[in-house]
């Protein structure tokens, strides 16, 4: 399954274009959240790392959405990878299926 996920920093900022950029490269599924990259509890981001499934893609719209170090990356990354779950940064152009 295709599993798009969104995120805003602030409260009065839009997700729409995010959404739309991962509906339109095949999201099924799209979780989200309002809170900075920084802070450690990402609901949305939760509910779909406990949702993934083997075999499942998760497309983000930039790297910044879904990581906010390096060090970030490397973790989210190598969990998938450990999952067998892809990983499409659509602005980046990393697609790992």
């Amino acid at each position: 399954m295709k599993i798009g996920y969104a995120r805003v920093s602030t409260t009065d900022q839009n997700l729409d274009a995010q959404i739309d950029a991962l509906k339109a490269a095949g999201a099924e599924k799209v979780f989200t959240d309002r809170v900075s990259g920084m802070t450690e509890i990402r609901e949305g981001f939760d509910r779909l790392r406990s949702q993934l499934r083997e075999g499942d893609c998760v497309i983000v719209h930039r790297l910044d959405r879904l990581a906010r170090s390096l060090k970030q990356l490397i973790e989210i990354a190598a969990d998938f990878e450990a999952r067998g779950v892809q990983l499409v940064l659509l602005t980046e152009g990393i697609d790992t299926t």
